[in-house]
């Protein structure tokens, strides 16, 4: 786990920039005012598959970002923050937050010296898994601005704060990456809870059942040698059915979702795995069968190679 911590000041706004960039998302940016000294302070912890950040820029930019490959959940606790995504303007203050999608051009128009913020940056394909485990409805999008004041939301931060302050301050416990892959499914767990708003009433009363019965059973045993005939069983349907459910309602097969969870479930056990287990034992244990193809999957996700985790 990388634990930037609390950055010191700053010298110029090449320096902020790198550091953000670091800790939170690649991106442009630029001072609105010349001559302008920045005085920012910085903090991120990472905990796998999501990264909580603070920032205070405590100075006057436009932020430019695509937030490649992960959500940027942008949350302020003092100020508020304009961004345009794509040609949608959203305007959040304190008790709301502003959902970033991936890969599409976000700008922070003017960032004002006032505004704090927590970002919250979370895997795309992991916050997808979960939106469909954990929701009634698969494929579900966040919305570009999310509505914190209730009082599950404010829970949720108040947990996602103080796991922050656990972790940069060093706490050992919390540092061990098994105590992180926990924290990280817990705290996305509540950030779905907490974000997603309900659905209309009656609205999905013909939900795909048979979709989650499928979603459900890869991930209580992903590393079943499936075949199509064993999740149309389960689904109770033709398998060219499902197929074109799971287009529908999760936007890929199930043989690509399925493949998404044992390369996850192969990240996690990579962490906290060490030679002489091998990377082959851990691919073969979860059912993946094309090292190569995982190879590069892997480093497109994580930015790493997997012997690059397991020896780290």
């Amino acid at each position: 786990m990388e634990n930037t911590g609390d950055i010191p000041p700053f010298e110029d706004w090449h320096h902020v920039h790198e550091a953000v960039a670091d800790a939170y998302f690649p991106h442009v940016m630029r001072p609105l005012a010349a001559g302008a000294k920045p005085h920012a302070s910085l903090g991120s912890v990472d905990l796998g598959s999501c990264r909580i950040t603070h920032m205070a820029l405590g100075g006057e930019v436009t932020v430019v970002s695509e937030h490649p490959g992960a959500y940027g959940i942008n949350i302020p606790v003092s100020g508020e923050m304009k961004s345009v995504i794509e040609r949608t303007e959203v305007v959040s203050a304190v008790g709301q937050a502003t959902a970033c999608p991936p890969n599409v051009r976000t700008v922070i128009p003017h960032w004002n010296a006032e505004c704090r913020l927590i970002g919250f940056k979370i895997d795309k394909d992991y916050l997808r898994r979960e939106m469909d485990r954990i929701l009634d409805r698969p494929g579900r999008r966040l919305p570009l601005q999310l509505d914190l004041r209730s009082d599950t939301a404010q829970s949720w931060l108040k947990f996602l704060r103080s796991t922050y302050d656990q972790i940069e301050s060093n706490d050992n416990l919390l540092r061990n990456d098994l105590m992180l892959a926990q924290l990280s499914g817990a705290i996305t767990t509540g950030f779905v809870l907490a974000a997603v708003p309900d659905e209309e009433p009656g609205r999905f009363t013909d939900r795909p059942r048979v979709v989650k019965r499928v979603l459900t059973a890869i991930h209580d045993d992903p590393a079943r040698s499936w075949t199509p005939g064993d999740m149309a069983e389960i689904a109770g349907v033709s398998v060219r059915r499902l197929q074109q459910a799971f287009r529908e309602y999760v936007g890929m097969t199930p043989f690509a979702y399925l493949h998404d969870v044992r390369i996850e479930c192969a990240h996690t056990d990579l962490i906290v795995s060490a030679p002489p287990t091998t990377v082959l034992d851990i691919i073969f244990r979860w059912g993946i069968t094309h090292p190569g193809r995982f190879a590069a999957e892997y480093r497109r996700k994580y930015g790493v190679s997997p012997s690059q985790t397991l020896t780290n």
